[in-house]
């Protein structure tokens, strides 16, 4: 009866405390919105320069375990594109092949605080942070012929499809993406939070940009039923824009043994998802 006794007292001097003191705040999370650029590296980049950035936004919820591990998954939307004509090689710039895409991401990922970060505290408003992760993504190059959108993927512009070639077949539009990167978060006042990431994705596909192999050769384009030369074949190989054709059948046309990549540059805003708990209580 005794010891009931005591564990009832217990319990209302603990209510009693937790009423009595303030509440503290735990960082559970956030969600957010992210806007900046993104720029593909590839068969017609190999210096993998940054000079011909497009626009990617997307948006996150982050779930936070403890003060330094979280877990986000983001959903992102972005262009990608380049040109051989910004290359400084004489090889490319005869290649003269080009793209753009659209890229639809959705990728899951791991981020690990630096240090403790906790909204409204100013003693723990800050944090750099490293994330890494995995993904899918959907892309679809095309290009431009004569002022006219052309989607590449269905032409089979390196032979996919061809008799000639039953070992190439069309690839998918769908690949996964693996994001590893740093960033900070930055607690501007309340639940808003800044944050700045740079995250660079590896890529399970060679065909971002339509180029990966060799030339299939102009047999595997056969003229149409009025004599006229193909879309297909007018964009497999586009030197002719740039002097004699240099497309023959098995001369390299991409570089097969390095798969495409990207890279999301942001900036974002962020609402903190907290809770409460009462301190312990002291008696």
């Amino acid at each position: 009866m005794v010891r009931i006794l005591r564990i009832f007292i217990g319990s209302m001097l603990i209510g009693t405390a937790c009423l009595a003191q303030p509440q503290s705040t735990v960082y559970e999370g956030e969600i957010g919105f992210t806007l900046g650029m993104a720029h593909y590296f590839g068969d017609l980049n190999n210096p993998a320069k940054i000079n011909r950035p497009k626009p990617a936004f997307g948006i996150f919820f982050r779930k936070q375990f403890g003060e330094y591990v979280g877990v986000r998954i983001g959903a992102h939307f972005a262009q990608l594109g380049y040109s051989d004509t910004y290359s400084d090689v004489e090889f490319q710039k005869r290649r003269n092949l080009s793209f753009n895409t659209n890229i639809f991401e959705l990728a899951l990922q791991g981020d690990f605080n630096f240090f403790k970060f906790e909204p409204g505290n100013p003693d723990y408003a800050f944090t750099p942070y490293i994330t890494l992760g995995v993904g899918l993504f959907n892309y679809d190059p095309y290009a431009y012929l004569n002022d006219q959108k052309q989607y590449l993927r269905p032409l089979g512009t390196e032979g996919q499809g061809s008799s000639l070639y039953p070992e190439r077949q069309p690839y998918s539009n769908m690949a996964f993406c693996f994001p590893i990167g740093m960033g900070i978060k930055y607690n501007l006042r309340n639940n808003i939070n800044f944050t700045f990431e740079i995250a660079h994705r590896f890529t399970t596909t060679d065909y971002l940009d339509d180029v990966s192999t060799t030339y299939a050769g102009p047999d595997a384009f056969p003229l149409q039923p009025n004599g006229q030369p193909s879309v297909a074949f007018l964009l497999q190989d586009r030197s002719y824009e740039t002097g004699a054709p240099i497309g023959e059948a098995g001369r390299q046309r991409g570089f097969s043994t390095q798969l495409d990549k990207y890279i999301f540059i942001e900036a974002g805003i962020a609402i903190s998802l907290t809770s409460y708990k009462c301190p312990k209580a002291k008696l």
